[in-house]
C-alpha cells in the first residue's frame, strides 16, 4: 500500500519526484552546473519509474511455466536413464550402418534411432516404477525423482506408456513390422521379466543380457528387413560383453545392492571366485567373434585382428580379478568393459564390407572352390587311369568273363554256367 502511494504521489506532481531525488548527495554531484535538472531529465526520470511500476504489475505465470517445463523435463531425463538410452540407441544405430547396402539411408536411420530412444526410455521409466521402494534404500539411487517424490507414480507411469506406445508405432510406421515386434518384445522383457526378477533369482544377469542384446538385431532389421546370421555378431557381443560389465559391478556395489533387496551372484559369492570365473569364461566367448565377421563376409580381416586384441585386453583385466579378487582388480575391469564396446563398434563400422564388396569375396570364394575341385578330379582322374592300367596287367594271361556270368551263376546256382569263347 505504501508503494501504491507512493507512485502515485510521483506521478501525479513530478516536482515531488525530483525534491525527492535532490535531497541525495548525489543528484548535486550529477548536475553540478545547475541546481535544477532539466525538463528533459525530468521526462527520462518518470518513464523509467513508470516501467518500473509496469514490470512490477506483470504476472509471474510465464516464469511458473517454465520453471515447471525444467522441472518435469529433469524429471523425464532422469526417469528415461538417458545415458543408458543413448547407449542403446549407439547400438541399434550401428546394428542399422551393418544391415545397410553400399548406400546407408540416413532417413531411416534417424526414425529407427528416435523409436529406438522412445521405446527404451519407456522400458527404463517402468523400471523405476517397478522399484520406487528398492531405490529409496540405495544409495546410489535414492535421489531419483519418484524416491525423492519430485514426481508422482502416476504421472510417471503416463510418461512411461505414453512415450513406449509412441516409439513403437513409430518404427512400425517408418521402418517395418518386425523390427516394432522385436522394440515391443524387448520392453516387455525388460519391464516386465527382468525387473521382477532381480528381487528372485541371480539368473537375472543373463536374462539382462539378452535385453541388451536386441537393440543392435532391431537396427539391422529395421535396415535390411529380415533376420540373418551374419546380423546376429553384433547383439552376440553384446550379450557376452554385458555378462563381465554386470559382473564387476554388482561386485563393486554388493553392499547397496543387498541393501536394495536384490538378488546378484556377488552377493551369493562371498569370494569372489564364481563372480570372476563367469567373467572371465565370457571375456574368452568374445574371442570368436572377429574371426566369425571375417568369415561370414560382414568386415575384412583387419577387423578380426583388432577384435582379438581388444578381447584379450579385457581377458587379461577378468584373468587379474580372477587371480585377485579386490575392488581395485574389479574396477579395471568394468573400466576395460567400458572400453571395450565403444571400439568394437567402431571397428565393425570402419571395416564393414558393403554389398559390392561382399559379392566380390563370395566370387572369390567360388573360384578358389572351383579350381580345388577341378584339381581333386584331375587327381582322381589320374589315380583312376593307374588303377585301370594295373587291373589290365592284372588279367593279362586270364580268361575274361562278362559280368553276365557271375550274375547268373550267384542268384540261379542250379543253372548250368555259361562258357564262353576265348579270344586268340
Amino acid at each position: 500500500m505504501m508503494l501504491r502511494k507512493s507512485s502515485k504521489l510521483l506521478l501525479s506532481n513530478p516536482n515531488n519526484y525530483i525534491s525527492a531525488f535532490t535531497a541525495n548527495s548525489v543528484v548535486p554531484r550529477l548536475f553540478s552546473h545547475s541546481q535544477t535538472p532539466s525538463p528533459s531529465i525530468k521526462l527520462g526520470f518518470l518513464n523509467n519509474v513508470s516501467d518500473g511500476i509496469r514490470a512490477s504489475a506483470t504476472p509471474a505465470s510465464t516464469f511458473d511455466l517454465l520453471s515447471s517445463g525444467r522441472h518435469f523435463g529433469r524429471c523425464y531425463w532422469e526417469l528415461s536413464k538417458a545415458r543408458l538410452s543413448l547407449l542403446v540407441v549407439a547400438t541399434s544405430g550401428t546394428g542399422y550402418v551393418l544391415g545397410s547396402g553400399n548406400a546407408i539411408d540416413l532417413v531411416g536411420l534417424c526414425w529407427t534411432c528416435t523409436g529406438t530412444m522412445m521405446v527404451a526410455a519407456s522400458a527404463n521409466s517402468l523400471n523405476q516404477v517397478f522399484e520406487i521402494s528398492n531405490d529409496a534404500k540405495m544409495k546410489r539411487t535414492m535421489l531419483r525423482p519418484l524416491p525423492s517424490g519430485r514426481i508422482s507414480i502416476p504421472h510417471a507411469a503416463t510418461w512411461a506408456t505414453s512415450v513406449g506406445l509412441a516409439g513403437t508405432a513409430l518404427l512400425a510406421y517408418n521402418t517395418n513390422m518386425l523390427t516394432a515386434g522385436l522394440a515391443a518384445s524387448n520392453l516387455f522383457l525388460y519391464a516386465f521379466v527382468y525387473t521382477p526378477l532381480k528381487q528372485i533369482h541371480p539368473i537375472n544377469t543373463w536374462v539382462g543380457a539378452v535385453v541388451g542384446a536386441i537393440p543392435p538385431l532391431l537396427g539391422w532389421t529395421a535396415a535390411s528387413g529380415q533376420i540373418s546370421l551374419n546380423g546376429m555378431i553384433l547383439p552376440a557381443a553384446l550379450y557376452f560383453w554385458q555378462i563381465p560389465h554386470f559382473m564387476a559391478l554388482a561386485y563393486l556395489c554388493r553392499q547397496d545392492y543387498a541393501a536394495g533387496g536384490y538378488r546378484m551372484l556377488s552377493l551369493a559369492d562371498a569370494s569372489g571366485q564364481r563372480t570372476a570365473s563367469v567373467a572371465l569364461r565370457n571375456c574368452l566367448y568374445l574371442i570368436p567373434l572377429g574371426f566369425l565377421a571375417c568369415d561370414w563376409g560382414v568386415t575384412s580381416g583387419w577387423f578380426c585382428l583388432e577384435s582379438s586384441l581388444i578381447t584379450l585386453a579385457m581377458s587379461a583385466a577378468a584373468f587379474s580379478f580372477y587371480k585377485d579378487r579386490t575392488t581395485q582388480k574389479a574396477r579395471k575391469m568394468f573400466h576395460a568393459s567400458l572400453l571395450y564396446l565403444p571400439v568394437f563398434m567402431s571397428g565393425l563400422m570402419i571395416h564393414r564390407l558393403t554389398t559390392d564388396n561382399q559379392q566380390c569375396l563370395v566370387e572369390e570364394n567360388t573360384k578358389r572352390i572351383v579350381k580345388l575341385s577341378s584339381s581333386s578330379e584331375t587327381i582322381a582322374g589320374e589315380s583312376g587311369n593307374s588303377n585301370r592300367k594295373s587291373v589290365r596287367h592284372s588279367t593279362v594271361g586270364r580268361q575274361a568273363r562278362p559280368p553276365v556270368a557271375y550274375a547268373s551263376v550267384a542268384p540261379f546256382p542250379f543253372l548250368p554256367a555259361p562258357s564262353y569263347a576265348t579270344t586268340p
